[in-house]
């Protein structure tokens, strides 16, 4: 039996290192974010920086494991063999919970996971200790920590609230005095900003790295024979002057002299900084439970008592841990930061929702969004109903980008938002992630970023009119979910650790197999995700200003659109013919994505008319035209495909024979139609395009055929109404298609001939 609790631990240690891929994979948005956003600086470079970073911050990382060990229960009221169960309900939990937030790209809390899997784990097991000893309920306060879980749980909404604020202060006070023009300050604006900001990044960040160290401990005559440790903690306003007055100088220097640009410093250097703190604060979610699962097994074994008579107070003392673990979880942690996917997904979401272009937006508006944006527009009026006329020109003056916006609205490698804005990110961050690392509180380091990035965001105005409901509808669904990470963290992991106790081995087990069988299926589901989309050909905002190049432009997209409906028209024959609802689903998504990429179209057409040309402005008509014809045609597929999805899904009778074959005949027939126009428009043939339209009464005559058949049919044999509308839609809708088709090439040709004369 003892062998048991050796296999648990060898078990721990290995989902440590998948809650290390995991977790590091849901939190590298929280110090890429800003650099990736900016592209200050190249990817390989903000890659290397935050590598550095990690692998500095778990060798600090030692005193914040006290929290994995006793912050959240009380160990001593546990024996061994109870707390090796806590243990290993905690770590199948995380580690699932994490990994369906990745496959979701949703970013959440590591530290509120693993915060309230212990919580949900322990009380879970309290409960049993208490029921099997006929005890009170009451008497559960003695196996928690009340005290010090009320603290972390409050520091951990209390970030939130504070990152928010913070952010939005310091942005608007930044963006105020420096503006979009920020690089063109003046030499020693930007030095005073660099000094500031290098200087509360090496001091919170830095020095606290060096407070870890045996270098801490150290006297030197030149502080008054003071430890360094002790004269951080204490001289604070010297050593802030001292660290300003240091890096003032640096930066002057570097402007004056070395002509660097300070903004791109202080991303590297912050992103150094933020990967450190994240490193320092958030790796005892990973190992902490393991390495405290390690050492109650080594205290165990060393006592030669009974599992279930050894009381785990050992762990309410300070036991190191061992540096081997650290540098190892470091270089585990590093290698994911290279390799994972999942966090690329993870980071869009953050970027899309501070993002200060007009873009696709991701998450739809609900009534509390449409509440909260109402409440600030209410509240915006009666602030300057109270301004002076000139206080706000000044303000509106200073927070001028819209040339800004409208230049890079068109360009995909166009940057989220500034680099003044990156810097503040990262700043105000990382000071106050340190302070929480200082403290020993696992403030969620996710919390953290996420609310400063959207406070800088609100601040600099990313949130128009346009955008502000759907950003704040996701910025509310973000925080939905850590709500939905506490309360699922702490009910699953309760659960688990019943099981486990009820069924032993064999339920630890069948857990670990279903846990892994959905973490693979996660895992191939996101592989997959795209492998369905029958098209890679994504559609391209025009971004010509003349009418040559925008029919060029619409030229390509409109071969790109025949093509994705001909793939899709193909799978539709091949789902009815089938009848088979899975086929139809596919059919289903590409259609969907389809609709999405043109109404991305449709939506920028805004900045389309901004940039073209005042000798022009006939492209801006055709364009538009073009579009509307193109969001018929996906309108009127549309509408096949989800007729013929629900047909299929509600389980009605299957198509006849005849009309199965009718079918491929119309798809046949269209195709070719497809395929010549689509020849037409690659190769520019305007004979072609005449040929096209010419045949245009011949194709129109076989549709007809075919829908009076079905009509004959229908008066002497058909028996399904069901069947008899799907067909006629489908019919109907086949027809309107080659009709848009035409429409689209005759206004190709009216142009073209426009464009000769």
């Amino acid at each position: 039996m003892d062998n048991i609790y050796l296999i648990l631990v060898a078990v721990l240690a290995i989902l440590a290192i998948g809650d290390l891929i995991v977790g590091v994979s849901n939190d590298a948005v929280n110090f890429l974010n800003s650099a990736v956003g900016s592209k200050a600086i190249s990817f390989k470079t903000i890659m290397v920086l935050a590598s550095l970073g990690v692998a500095c911050g778990a060798l600090f990382s030692s005193g914040l494991m006290e929290v994995a060990r006793k912050g959240i229960f009380n160990p001593g009221e546990f024996y061994f063999d109870e707390i090796i169960l806590i243990f290993t309900a905690v770590m199948l939990t995380d580690i699932l919970l994490l990994d369906f937030f990745n496959t979701l790209g949703m970013p959440t809390s590591t530290t509120v996971s693993i915060v309230f899997t212990l919580l949900g784990a322990a009380v879970f097991m309290s409960v049993i200790k208490i029921s099997g000893d006929s005890g009170n309920f009451s008497e559960i306060v003695n196996y928690i920590n009340t005290a010090k879980a009320i603290q972390i749980i409050s520091g951990i909404l209390l970030s939130v609230i504070v990152a928010l604020t913070v952010g939005a202060i310091v942005q608007w006070i930044s963006r105020f005095f420096l503006t979009y023009d920020f690089e063109n300050k003046p030499t020693w604006v930007s030095a005073l900003f660099g000094g500031i900001a290098l200087s509360a990044i090496t001091y919170f960040i830095l020095m606290k790295g060096i407070k870890g160290t045996p270098f801490a401990g150290l006297k030197f005559d030149i502080i008054g024979g003071m430890k360094i440790k002790d004269f951080l903690e204490t001289e604070v306003l010297k050593v802030s002057i001292m660290n300003f007055i240091l890096w003032f100088v640096v930066s002057f220097s570097l402007i004056k002299y070395v002509k660097a640009n300070i903004y791109k410093v202080i991303i590297g250097i912050g992103t150094f900084a933020l990967a450190l703190a994240f490193a320092g604060n958030d790796l005892v979610n990973f190992i902490g439970v393991p390495i405290a699962a390690y050492q109650s097994y080594e205290a165990w074994v060393a006592s030669g008592a009974l599992a279930t008579e050894f009381s785990m107070g050992v762990l309410s003392s300070k036991v190191p841990t061992p540096t081997f673990l650290l540098v190892i979880s470091g270089g585990i942690m590093v290698i994911t930061l290279w390799l994972s996917s999942k966090a690329k997904k993870v980071m869009k979401t953050e970027l899309d929702l501070s993002d200060q272009k007009s873009i696709k937006e991701r998450f739809k508006p609900n009534f509390i969004s449409k509440g909260i944006v109402k409440t600030f527009q209410v509240v915006g009026t009666g602030v300057n109903a109270i301004l002076p006329a000139s206080v706000q020109n000044k303000i509106d003056a200073q927070f001028a980008n819209s040339a800004l916006v409208l230049k890079n609205q068109n360009d995909k490698d166009a940057p989220s938002f500034d680099m003044l804005r990156a810097c503040i990110n990262l700043v105000v961050a990382s000071i106050l992630i340190s302070i929480a690392t200082s403290y020993k509180l696992p403030l969620s380091t996710t919390y953290v970023t996420f609310m400063v990035a959207m406070g800088t965001s609100l601040a600099d105005r990313a949130w128009q009119r346009d955008s502000a409901v759907y950003r704040v509808a996701g910025v509310l669904n973000v925080i939905g979910g850590w709500f939905l990470t506490a309360i699922t963290a702490f009910i699953v992991s309760g659960i688990i650790v019943t099981l486990i106790y009820v069924g032993g081995p064999q339920a630890i087990a069948i857990i670990l197999f279903v846990i892994l069988l959905i973490i693979g299926k996660n895992y191939l589901k996101h592989r997959n995700e795209n492998a369905d989309l029958i098209d890679i050909d994504g559609l391209v905002k025009s971004e010509s200003s003349s009418i040559i190049g925008v029919m060029n432009e619409s030229a390509s997209n409109v071969i790109k659109v025949f093509k994705r409906v001909d793939k899709i028209y193909a799978i539709l024959s091949e789902g009815l013919a089938k009848h088979d609802k899975s086929v139809l689903k596919k059919a289903k998504k590409n259609i969907n994505r389809l609709t999405d990429d043109v109404e991305e179209l449709r939506e920028n057409i805004f900045y389309f008319i901004k940039n073209l040309e005042e000798s022009s402005l006939s492209a801006s008509n055709f364009y538009i035209v073009i579009l509307s014809l193109i969001q018929d045609i996906t309108d009127d597929l549309e509408y096949i495909v989800k007729k013929s999805y629900k047909h299929v899904n509600n389980d009605h009778s299957k198509l006849k024979l005849s009309q199965i074959r009718d079918l491929k005949d119309v798809y046949e027939l269209t195709e070719a139609v497809f395929h010549e126009a689509m020849e037409a428009f690659e190769n520019n043939s305007e004979a072609k395009i005449n040929i096209l339209l010419e045949n245009r009464a011949a194709v129109l005559q076989k549709l007809d055929e075919k829908i009076n058949t079905q009509i004959e049919l229908t008066r002497n044999e058909e028996t399904s109404p069901k069947n008899t509308t799907l067909y006629f839609n489908i019919l109907l809708k086949s027809k309107d298609l080659y009709l848009h088709k035409l429409n689209i090439m005759e206004t190709f040709l009216e142009n073209i001939r426009k464009t000769e004369a």
